[in-house]
């Protein structure tokens, strides 16, 4: 069974990110979509709200699991005995990062291998930081976030920003 790793902080989901699951689903039998705890991310949502996300906008695709990790990945990577690391790429910036990464990742266990999915050219400048932004100014998100989520982000956006105020 061929087992990919989809990593992030998904801190929120957004429409680039479930593309990129949804076309990893369709390589590989098995996609694990995980949330890393980053402790030098300051994120908005908690891992398990992230993971409750990606498990509702991800229900309808079968071979799609999700799961929290607060360690290496290299580590996770071995545990579940993966075939792949699968990161999307939006510019020459992600690749850099990316590039490192996945070198760091191949010289920590030999059979760790990444692969990179473009993303696709109507989401090639979208970001959950730049949606974070948009939404705590009261900007339109609805076209940056899945349908069944946007309520849900807006409304911690929004508070967060107006907590922040007072």
């Amino acid at each position: 069974m061929k087992i990919a790793i989809c990593p992030g902080s998904f801190d929120p989901i957004t429409v680039g990110h479930l593309d990129i699951i949804n076309r990893a689903s369709a390589l590989f039998d098995k996609v694990i979509v995980l949330v890393v705890i980053n402790v030098d991310k300051k994120c908005a949502f908690t891992p398990e709200e992230r993971a409750e996300m990606i498990a509702k906008v991800t229900a309808d695709i079968p071979n799609v699991e999700v799961d929290i990790y607060g360690g290496l990945l290299i580590d996770y990577f071995k545990e579940h005995n993966a075939s792949v690391i699968v990161k999307g790429l939006r510019a020459m910036t992600d690749f850099e990062y990316e590039f490192q990464m996945a070198l760091i990742n191949r010289q920590l266990y030999d059979k760790a291998d990444t692969l990179f999915l473009t993303t696709s050219v109507e989401n090639m400048y979208l970001s959950s930081s730049a949606v974070k932004q948009i939404a705590r100014f009261n900007g339109d998100i609805s076209h940056f976030v899945p349908d069944v989520l946007l309520d849900t982000i807006i409304d911690r956006l929004h508070k967060k920003e107006t907590e922040e105020v007072l």
